[in-house]
């Protein structure tokens, strides 16, 4: 926690000059201070917590500029006070000489720890951009936005996913959470999303395409043995959705994921599956039902709120859940970028910037036969 703390004060470039007069006034003072007060007072000492101070916001360069400015204050001390030849003044110096570069060796890891860090990070953001390509603004007559949250004290990336595609007159889109995090889940979200893009404009039924994800991620896990015995560790819970552009319905499969809200006037509702199917994945599990369609009306101006758990496990101080339905009361008659914006700010505020697991969310408004 430390490190990644004093990672963010570095990348805040513009206040190492302010920060730098910090340790510099501290060797002044030292210098001037130990020079005035009786030769029994010894604060020379005090000089390690200057070049220590500087490393936790500048690199090992300013580290040893800061270093150097603290040796030769002390031994202008010793010159001053007339005590340079004593064997405790030398020790001193040779003891500031030891922990200063040190710590200027500390610093110069800490810079090639953190660049690689940050090219690690990088590479992760571009290949999660290259996976979760954005939504399209504008569907026929939908309006979407969507947004993809990492979580703050997780490393690795997780397995949430959204897409959407123009299907005859429809579109059709998919949001769903990976079980697991890390490569693997990385890996089968990839390639969920490459077999529903592959897909979705060509299974003229939305069971069909639930049941060609399921096939398509029991294929991955069981294709090197031969088996489907390790079916189980690997699946993902989601939501298929087809939306007319004609008729003022949406059409939705569930595989164990989280429903939607649907906010309409100042009030939600929360679309209830009649109908929920195992996750994807586990469609040859005994006992696994077909995949059935629900419909729910969507008229003009209502917004579709897509989420995954991510965002209703969020807790707070105390522990509670983020209450998700509550609070979108609020936003129904904002935009889908709004809402979410809305949403983003709220969820971050909420769990202090802690979040517990990767979370995405789609919002969807059925514009007017006029476009308003």
């Amino acid at each position: 926690m430390l490190f990644r703390q004093l990672i963010n004060l570095r990348g805040r470039r513009g206040l190492t000059p302010v920060l730098v007069l910090i340790p510099v006034a501290l060797v002044c003072a030292v210098f001037v201070i130990d020079t005035l007060f009786p030769p029994e007072v010894h604060l020379g000492p005090l000089l390690v917590a200057a070049p220590t101070f500087t490393a936790a916001f500048a690199g090992p360069q300013l580290t040893a500029v800061v270093g150097v400015l603290a040796l030769a204050a002390q031994f202008f001390i010793g010159v001053v006070s007339g005590d340079a030849t004593s064997q405790n003044h030398q020790v001193q110096l040779v003891a500031l000489l030891l922990v200063s570069t040190l710590v200027v060796l500390f610093a110069g890891v800490r810079d090639r720890v953190e660049r690689r860090l940050m090219k690690s990070r990088s590479v992760a953001g571009v290949a999660q951009q290259v996976l979760l390509r954005p939504l399209p603004q504008r569907s026929g007559p939908l309006q979407i936005a969507s947004f993809y949250l990492a979580a703050e004290e997780e490393a690795e990336m997780g397995g949430d996913l959204f897409a959407a595609v123009r299907a005859e007159g429809a579109t059709r889109l998919i949001i769903g959470d990976v079980r697991g995090k890390g490569l693997p889940a990385y890996s089968h979200a990839a390639l969920i999303l490459g077999a529903f893009r592959a897909a979705a404009h060509e299974q003229a039924t939305l069971p069909g395409l639930a049941a060609h994800l399921d096939g398509a991620m029991r294929w991955e896990a069981g294709q090197w043995d031969g088996e489907e015995a390790g079916a189980e560790e690997a699946f993902a819970t989601a939501t298929l959705l087809d939306i007319p552009d004609e008729r003022l319905e949406l059409h939705t499969v569930t595989c164990g994921h989280p429903p939607a809200l649907l906010l309409s006037g100042g009030r939600v509702r929360t679309l209830h599956a009649a109908h929920t199917a195992l996750p994807i994945g586990l469609g040859g599990l005994p006992g696994a039902t077909g995949h059935a369609v629900d419909t729910h009306p969507f008229e003009p101006g209502d917004l579709l709120l897509l989420y995954t758990d991510g965002v209703t496990e969020a807790r707070d101080h105390s522990g509670a859940f983020y209450p998700l339905a509550e609070r979108a009361a609020a936003w129904s008659a904002d935009t889908p970028h709004d809402v979410l914006r809305c949403l983003r700010a709220d969820l971050r505020a909420y769990a202090r910037g802690r979040l517990g697991d990767d979370a995405a969310a789609i919002a969807i408004r059925r514009l007017s036969s006029d476009g308003g």
